[in-house]
C-alpha cells in the first residue's frame, strides 16, 4: 500500500474514530461525517466540545488534497469501509472486491472502446465503490456521468460522500431500485446484483420475471429493470451468483434475457476469491437489442484464474483481446 494512501486511510480512520466515539455513532455512520468534513474542509458537528473539534481540524489538517488521485482516495475510503463492515454487517452489504472492479473497468472500455461521452447507472450501489472504479479506470478523454440507486440510507450517505471526495459527477437517488426509477435510460448498467428474495410481492407483480407462486428473486428483477433502463445497443455488466441459470426460476430469466439482449458473454471468476463456494460470481455482459445491433459471432465463455496467478491471467488476456477483435472489430 502506498504511503499516500496509509496516511489518508491514517486521517479518515482517526476522525472516524472521534465522531464516532462523541455522537454514539457506529463506524460506517461516523466515517460518513468524516468524509464530509473533509470535502467541505470544515468541522460540519456543532454539537460537539471543543477539544473534539480541535482534534479533528488537527486530522483535517494533514489533508493535502493536490496530493492524492481520485484512485488514492477510493482505496483510502475502501479500507475504511472493510474496517467498518467488519462490525457485522448484512452479506448484501459486502463490497465488490476489488480486483474483480479492475477486471469489470478492463470489460466495459472493451466493448465501449470509441465512445468518449457515457451515462453509467448501478442500480445497487451500496457505497460507489464499484461505480468509482469504473470512473477512475475509464480511457483517457472520456467523460463519465453516473446515476446510483440505493434504498439503506447510511450506505448511499458512504456512496454520496465517496463521490465527492473523488470529484464524480454522479447523481444519487434514495429508493427501492426496483421501484420506478426517474432516470433516463443509459449508455451501460453495471451492478453487484443483491442476491435473494424481494420482499414486496405486490411491486414485483409489475415485472415479467416476477414468480407465479411465493416471492420473487431480486436479482432476477434487478436484471429486468436494469434492461428497461438501458439505451437499445447498450450494454450491461452483472456480477451475478453462479447458481443463477440453475435456479426452479431461470427458464423464464433465460427466455426474457433472449428476447432483450444479446449474451456477449459470461465469465466465472476463480472460487478461491470467495469465502464461501456458494457465493461465488461470475461477471455476465449483455447488449440489449435495437436496430443494427448484431449478436458476437460467439459469446465469450470463460473460466478465469485468479488474478494473483499472473501468467495464466497474462494467457487469458491475450485469450479476450483475441475475442473482441474477432467479435468486436477491437
Amino acid at each position: 500500500m502506498s504511503s499516500k494512501i496509509e496516511v489518508l486511510f491514517s486521517i479518515l480512520d482517526t476522525s472516524t474514530n472521534i465522531l464516532r466515539n462523541e455522537l454514539d455513532f457506529t463506524y460506517l455512520e461516523a466515517l460518513a461525517e468524516a468524509g464530509d468534513n473533509i470535502f467541505e474542509g470544515a468541522v460540519l458537528q456543532e454539537e460537539l466540545r471543543q477539544s473534539a473539534k480541535e482534534r479533528l481540524q488537527r486530522e483535517y489538517g494533514k489533508f493535502h488534497e493536490g496530493t492524492y488521485t481520485s484512485e488514492d482516495i477510493r482505496k483510502a475510503v475502501q479500507l475504511c469501509l472493510l474496517k467498518g463492515m467488519k462490525e457485522g454487517i448484512q452479506a448484501t452489504h459486502e463490497m465488490t472486491p476489488d480486483a474483480v472492479g479492475m477486471f469489470v473497468s478492463y470489460l466495459f472500455n472493451k466493448f465501449t472502446m470509441g465512445r468518449t461521452d457515457l451515462t453509467v447507472l448501478d442500480p445497487a450501489v451500496g457505497t460507489g465503490n464499484l461505480l468509482t472504479t469504473l470512473f477512475n479506470h475509464r480511457e483517457k478523454g472520456v467523460q463519465i456521468s453516473g446515476f446510483g440507486v440505493e434504498v439503506d440510507d447510511v450506505l448511499l450517505r458512504l456512496a454520496f460522500m465517496n463521490a465527492n471526495l473523488q470529484k464524480h459527477k454522479v447523481e444519487l437517488f434514495h429508493q427501492d431500485g426496483l421501484a420506478p426509477l426517474y432516470i433516463d435510460p443509459v449508455d451501460a448498467v453495471v451492478c453487484d446484483l443483491p442476491v435473494g428474495y424481494y420482499p414486496n410481492e405486490e411491486r414485483a407483480k409489475e415485472y415479467a420475471l416476477h414468480a407465479e407462486n411465493g416471492l420473487s428473486y431480486a436479482h432476477h428483477l434487478f436484471i429486468e429493470q436494469s434492461i428497461k433502463h438501458t439505451k437499445e445497443g447498450g450494454y450491461l455488466f452483472f456480477l451475478i451468483p453462479n447458481f443463477l441459470f440453475t435456479s426452479d426460476q431461470a427458464p423464464k430469466l433465460q427466455e426474457f434475457i433472449r428476447k432483450q439482449c444479446h449474451i456477449q458473454g459470461v465469465l466465472q471468476l476463480a472460487v478461491s476469491m470467495f469465502k464461501n463456494e456458494k457465493n461465488a460470481k461470475s461477471i455476465f455482459v449483455l447488449q440489449k437489442k435495437g436496430l443494427g445491433i448484431q449478436p458476437p459471432k460467439q459469446a465469450l465463455i470463460v473460466e478465469l484464474p485468479a488474478f494473483s496467478n499472473l501468467k495464466a491471467t497474462e494467457n487469458i488476456m491475450l485469450q479476450l483481446n483475441q475475442w473482441f477483435s474477432m467479435n468486436k472489430d477491437i
